[in-house]
């Protein structure tokens, strides 16, 4: 914690703060950290527990993913508030576990938005890499009756969840895109020269022509 401390550096820290990220430590600054320190479950399990951001952010690099019982990640994913303290667990260590689709079963349909957001991203993972046995349409279906209301990482991981199947799933591109149109969510997303817009249209006919044999091979 000490080390963490001594990392800290407040132009950092009101950058993340914009972000809604309460911390100080530059991200590439906890990854050096976190390749001295090797994996080491116990001290990462420590390191969750004093709820501070850096600290968790360094305890998810050093754990060992499959050690976690479902409910020990089900607490952690209801403790971790900051979007990147979510974004990694969820990224880093919950899609690495053999709970991974009992807990986004579980996580989809829960009342809270941010929890429901771990769950959504867990679906977009298995659009990309499982599809097998997920109901398509049916993703579609609730995507078009709540996202434009939802919260916004609810929303965000929905939509992430929508231009993937467009992306992923020819026989459902014309509706997913037909959905971001119609709905209009992250349409006017401020985004920076050389990336992509979230906006789902934009974003799957971007994402098709690069893997198309004639398009680009750019990657982003």
């Amino acid at each position: 914690m000490a080390e963490l401390a001594a990392l800290e550096d407040p132009k950092t820290r009101e950058v993340n703060e914009k972000h809604g990220d309460d911390h100080g430590v530059h991200l590439s600054r906890l990854r050096e950290l976190a390749k001295r320190l090797k994996t080491q479950q116990e001290l990462a399990c420590r390191l969750w527990e004093t709820a501070d951001t850096a600290a968790r952010l360094l305890a998810i690099l050093i754990c060992r993913p499959k050690a976690f019982e479902r409910d020990e990640l089900d607490v952690m994913v209801r403790e971790a508030r900051t979007p990147k303290v979510h974004d990694w667990l969820v990224n880093y260590v919950v899609k690495k576990s053999p709970h991974a689709e009992e807990l986004r079963l579980a996580w989809s349909a829960d009342p809270d938005p941010v929890v429901a957001s771990a769950g959504w991203a867990l679906t977009t993972e298995r659009v990309a890499k499982k599809p097998e046995g997920l109901d398509l349409a049916g993703l579609l279906d609730v995507i078009e009756a709540e996202m434009k209301a939802a919260p916004d990482r609810l929303q965000w991981a929905m939509n992430h969840c929508l231009a993937q199947i467009g992306i992923e799933h020819a026989q459902h591109r014309a509706r997913a895109i037909d959905i971001g149109e119609r709905l209009e969510v992250l349409k006017d997303y401020p985004t920076p020269p050389n990336c992509t817009s979230p906006f789902a249209p934009v974003w799957i006919n971007e994402m098709v022509r690069r893997s198309s044999p004639s398009g680009s091979t750019a990657t982003g």
